[in-house]
C-alpha cells in the first residue's frame, strides 16, 4: 500500500494497541511513517533497533533485593511507570535482528510484557523490516512471531511523496523533476550500491542545496541515485537553466518564451508556481492561458496549493471559470 494509506491503517491499529510489523524496501520511509503516526496522535516514541540487541537486553540485569530474593531491573530504553502515559515501542529492523533476539520479542510482542516487566497500558508495539526480495541482510521472520502481527507492505508512491516534499522544503527542481519522470522516486540497479529511493531523494536535495561546483555534484549525485537515475536528474538541470526565468516571465507574461519539451513545461511551470503572490496573479495567469491545457492546470494547482490566498482573488477566479471543465 502507498505510505498514506499505511499511516491511515497505523491511526486504526495504534488506536486498539494492536501489534503491526511494516515491510517495505530501504528508503521507502517506513521510520518515517511510525514516527509521522506517533507524534500526530501525540503520542511518545521509543525507537529501538532490534538488530543492536542481545537477548538479555530486552530482559535486564538482576539485582537481589532485601530478602535475598533476585529480581530484574528493566532497561531504560523500555517505558516504565515514569514515562508517558502513551506511546509507540517501534522495534526497527526486527527481522534483521538475530533468531535469539527475535524470540526474546514474542512475548513482548503478544502478552506485553517480558520477565517481570510490562509493557505500560497505554503503550503499542509497530515492527519495522525489509524483504528478503530486497536483498537485504534479513533471518526470516518464525511464523509463530509472524502471527502474533498486522503485516502492512508498504511501497513508494509518487504523489505521496512529492506532497511530503513540498512541505519539507525539498529543492523545487527535484520536485518538477519527479512529477515529469515519477517512475524514478525508487529504482535499483542489481549491481549499484547507490540507488534512488524516497530517502536518497532527500540527500540529493541537501546536496544540491550546498550547491557544489557543476563536476562535484555530478559525482556526488551519482553517489546517490545511481549512474542511470543520476544523468538524468543532470541532463535535466542542465535543461532548466537555459529556460526562462520567473522574473522574465512575470515581466513579460505574454512574449515569455513557452517551451515545448513536457520536462521544461514541467520544470517552468515549477518554478512559477513557487514564487506565485496575489499581487502577481495577473501576470502568472496570463502566462498559463499561453500553456497547454494541462500544463495551465498544473502551473494554477501547484500555485495554489504553495499559497491557499490565491483563490480568493479575481485573477484566479477569472481562470478557474475558464477552465472549469479541466479542473473537475
Amino acid at each position: 500500500m502507498k505510505p498514506s494509506r499505511a499511516l491511515a491503517a497505523l491511526h486504526t491499529l495504534l488506536g486498539i494497541r494492536q501489534p503491526v510489523f511494516l515491510w517495505g524496501p530501504p528508503g521507502v520511509g517506513k521510520s518515517q511513517l511510525v514516527a509521522q503516526a506517533a507524534a500526530q496522535r501525540g503520542m511518545a516514541l521509543r525507537d529501538i533497533r532490534a538488530v543492536l540487541l542481545d537477548p538479555v537486553d530486552l530482559r535486564g540485569l538482576p539485582r537481589i533485593d532485601a530478602t535475598g530474593r533476585t529480581s530484574w531491573c528493566a532497561p531504560t530504553f523500555l517505558p516504565g511507570p515514569q514515562d508517558e502515559a502513551e506511546g509507540v515501542l517501534f522495534l526497527d529492523e526486527l527481522n534483521a535482528a538475530p533468531p535469539l533476539v527475535q524470540t526474546a520479542c514474542y512475548q513482548l510482542i503478544l502478552d506485553r510484557r517480558i520477565g517481570e516487566y510490562a509493557l505500560p497500558e497505554g503503550w503499542c508495539v509497530v515492527a519495522a523490516g525489509n524483504r528478503e526480495s530486497d536483498r537485504a541482510v534479513v533471518y526470516r521472520l518464525p511464523t509463530a512471531l509472524a502471527n502474533r502481527m498486522v503485516h502492512l507492505d508498504v511501497e513508494a508512491d509518487a504523489e505521496d511523496w512529492l506532497h511530503w516534499a513540498e512541505a519539507s522544503d525539498i529543492r523545487p527542481e527535484i520536485l518538477s523533476f519527479l512529477r515529469f519522470r515519477p517512475r524514478l522516486l525508487h529504482v535499483r540497479e542489481a549491481d549499484e550500491a547507490a540507488f534512488a529511493s524516497p530517502r536518497s531523494w532527500a540527500f540529493a536535495s541537501r546536496i544540491l542545496e550546498a550547491a557544489p561546483d557543476a563536476a562535484l555534484a555530478g559525482d556526488l549525485l551519482r553517489g546517490t541515485l545511481g549512474e542511470g537515475v543520476s544523468a538524468e536528474l543532470l541532463g535535466y538541470l542542465e535543461r532548466r537553466a537555459s529556460l526562462p526565468t520567473p522574473e522574465e516571465i512575470l515581466d513579460t507574461p505574454q512574449a515569455a518564451r513557452v517551451p515545448e519539451d513536457p520536462a521544461d513545461l514541467c520544470a517552468v511551470c515549477d518554478l512559477l508556481a513557487g514564487c506565485a503572490s496575489p499581487e502577481n496573479m495577473d501576470a502568472v495567469t496570463e502566462y498559463a492561458e499561453r500553456l497547454p491545457a494541462e500544463y495551465g492546470v498544473l502551473l494554477m494547482r501547484d500555485a495554489v496549493r504553495r499559497d491557499p490566498r490565491l483563490v480568493e482573488g479575481l485573477p484566479f477566479a477569472r481562470w478557474a471559470q475558464r477552465h472549469a471543465e479541466a479542473l473537475l
